[in-house]
């Protein structure tokens, strides 16, 4: 089946628990080494919504499959046209689409509510289907921060990648 995106829902809220869990348990792409439980993941769901940002799901054959939502890059006032993306997909769901789905929809959300940047912060450099999955989606590379975190008994990079969203820098943003 087809992957279908919607907006997340509290309802979700326990399957996006158990997939970001499973993720800050094992792997690299979230630096938390603590799974949050469903009520903290709940209130960053509002926090996130709350400021109008959007906060998605996919799901294939019922199932919640993976996540997706934008937050500020960073909170000063100047970088307030810039969002951060964050995916997460569930690994029985790997390689069938959601996390393209997900992208793809989230850019165009991001979009839709005037944001020009688009930042990815992705967990590991060996992170192959994160990168792969924003380069062919129009990300490029900004930078590496080597060796900025350490997890599972080892240092982690972070990969910066970037993309200009609607007019990107090419005109002034409406104040």
């Amino acid at each position: 089946m087809r992957p279908g995106v919607r907006d997340a829902r509290h309802a979700d809220i326990p399957a996006i628990a158990a997939i970001y869990g499973g993720h800050v348990r094992t792997g690299l792409a979230s630096f938390e080494t603590e799974p949050p439980g469903e009520e903290e993941m709940r209130e960053r769901f509002d926090a996130v919504r709350g400021k109008g940002f959007p906060y998605l799901v996919c799901e294939i054959d019922g199932q919640v499959a993976g996540f997706a939502y934008a937050s500020l890059y960073r909170a000063r006032p100047a970088y307030r046209f810039a969002l951060e993306d964050s995916i997460y997909v569930h690994p029985d769901f790997a390689r069938r689409g959601a996390g393209r789905a997900l992208l793809e929809a989230l850019v165009r959300r991001c979009e839709a509510i005037g944001c020009r940047q688009l930042v990815a912060v992705i967990g590991d450099s060996a992170n192959a289907a994160s990168i792969g999955l924003h380069s062919a989606l129009g990300f490029r590379e900004a930078g590496v921060l080597r060796s900025i975190g350490f997890k599972h008994g080892r240092w982690v990079d972070s990969v910066l990648m970037q993309r200009a969203l609607g007019d990107g820098d090419t005109t002034l943003p409406p104040e």
